[in-house]
């Protein structure tokens, strides 16, 4: 058990936690957003993202201090912290990242974790080999074995109350990031950072990203915090949240402020494009686009780095409010809706529903039914697998409508399908649903169905409105269909009919 990360809120396989750094003396929580700083060029001063942004953690490159004369011996003379006028955590990068763009590096991991340990950092990181996605099998076999047997140099290494980081690398062949998740988690290392995602978000390719997590996420224990190496865009921070990733690095904040490139939660603008500025931080209630046009370039870079990290930082928050409300799938569901392939993502991470709902709480607010996604949620599979556990009456009628007052009945909710009266006021079953509903939304209530006929031994009729041929075609043959929207009295009763909420006649759960 590790006990430097404590996961405290669930939503799905997103949690509010709580990273513990004892080099440093701080707890940061997570989901948390590491700066990235570079040493030779400090867009925002990191003394400035501590008391402005509220920064409990940064991450910097040693390979860098380490190549620069002056640097590295200010930082082993005063220690990372005093050098960057810092009081939280600091993360360092090991050169892999220069390994990866320019093919070799003048440094061996003993010599890299020596000098993390001797310059103060609270988090270090091996020299790991960054393997690009789609590389062919043999070379991220290869290149894994290289990472594997640097961890195991790391794990040897004295570091002192430093946490170590243990690169997940396997390209985009998912059992290799299963295996070295696997492999990682039983290190004794301490983070576990999924290394050479970033050319997938360059490119947009955020299901490809999901499905990486994923496959590494079931290789890690519930107590591994999660790293995704270069996730710096606030627009994709719900998604990698909800995929189970805990820290995330950027320096998008102030790559994009140089290029004049104005960050929002939905994409990126150029500032030339912009007539008005559509955000409350400080930085635009005070200035107008004209007004950041007409500055010089280094002020101007330095105020939109500043709007980009109030952009990305309030996301953050917004995420971890969402995680302890219970609503982070509303929040990605926003979220994908700013670009195709955020929804290719979002529907990536729902194909993955069974691990979202081993830790998805059992209850929370109100289940908002938004898209065609919201029928494959882990909220929705749940319930399909505990009406396995009802008891239902010999006869029953299930109708998406009023029932007759004769007849036991059960209410049809899509996407969830049969819901006896006693759970009507149950989390998730008081969703709020649109009337206008999908053909998704009725085939995934028509599955309840099936489940409940499979499961029992009971005569079903299912009385519906108009529901389309292939939901129908879900529903066993012995269960008997009737279109309420093509018969006035579908049920032969006296027409005495009552809303489904008050029928009392089913006999309930058992035990």
């Amino acid at each position: 058990m590790r006990e430097v990360f404590e996961a405290r809120r669930w939503d799905g396989a997103a949690r509010v936690g709580t990273l513990s750094v004892p080099r440093a003396g701080v707890t940061v929580e997570t989901p948390a957003l590491m700066p990235v700083v570079n040493p030779n060029l400090q867009t925002v001063s990191p003394s400035a993202l501590e008391t402005e942004f509220g920064a409990q953690v940064l991450i910097t490159n040693a390979y860098i201090i380490h190549g620069d004369d002056e640097l590295r011996e200010t930082a082993l003379d005063r220690g990372l912290h005093d050098m960057l006028d810092f009081g939280g955590a600091i993360v360092t990068d090991s050169g892999s990242f220069q390994l990866a763009e320019y093919g070799e590096i003048d440094v061996t991991t003993e010599e890299i974790l020596r000098f993390q340990r001797d310059i103060g950092s609270d988090v270090g990181t091996p020299v790991d080999l960054p393997t690009p996605p789609d590389a062919d099998r043999d070379r991220a076999e290869t290149d894994l074995e290289t990472t594997q047997e640097r961890l195991a140099l790391a794990e040897s290494a004295d570091t002192g109350e430093m946490l170590v980081n243990a690169p997940i690398q396997g390209s985009t062949h998912l059992d290799l990031r299963e295996s070295a998740a696997r492999h990682a988690y039983g290190t004794d290392l301490d983070v576990f950072p999924i290394g050479a995602v970033v050319p997938l978000l360059n490119e947009y390719r955020f299901a490809d990203m999901v499905r990486v997590v994923d496959a590494a996420k079931r290789g890690l224990g519930a107590d591994a915090p999660v790293h995704l190496f270069g996730a710096g865009h606030p627009m994709m921070f719900a998604l990698a949240a909800a995929a189970g990733c805990d820290l995330f690095d950027s320096a998008a904040y102030a790559l994009y402020a140089r290029d004049d490139r104005y960050l929002t939660v939905r994409g990126t603008r150029h500032l030339d494009d912009l007539t008005e500025l559509p955000c409350p931080c400080p930085i635009c209630t005070t200035h107008d686009p004209d007004e950041l046009r007409s500055l010089p370039g280094r002020e101007r870079g330095d105020l939109l780095a500043r709007h980009n990290l109030h952009v990305s930082f309030a996301e953050l928050r917004r995420i971890r409010e969402a995680i302890r409300a219970g609503t982070l799938l509303e929040l990605v569901e926003e979220r994908a809706r700013a670009h195709p392939t955020m929804l290719d993502g979002y529907r990536a991470l729902l194909d993955g529903a069974d691990r979202l709902e081993g830790d998805d709480p059992a209850t929370k607010g109100t289940f908002f039914h938004l898209s065609t996604e919201s029928a494959r949620r882990p909220e929705v599979r749940r319930h399909h697998e505990r009406l396995d556990r009802l008891v239902p009456p010999e006869e029953l009628v299930l109708t998406d409508g009023s029932r007759p007052s004769d007849r036991p009945a059960w209410r049809i909710l899509p996407p969830f399908g049969p819901v006896p009266p006693e759970l009507a006021e149950t989390y998730p079953l008081t969703a709020e649903v649109s009337d206008r509903r999908d053909d998704p939304t009725l085939v995934a209530a028509a599955d309840g169905i099936a489940r409940l006929a499979a499961v029992h031994d009971v005569d079903l009729t299912v009385v519906h409105d108009g529901w389309p041929s292939h939901a129908l075609d879900r529903l066993p043959d012995d269960v008997t269909t009737i279109d309420r929207s093509t018969d006035d009295d579908p049920m032969e009763t006296d027409g005495d009919d009552e809303p489904i909420e008050t029928a009392g006649d089913a006999e309930g759960i058992d035990g």
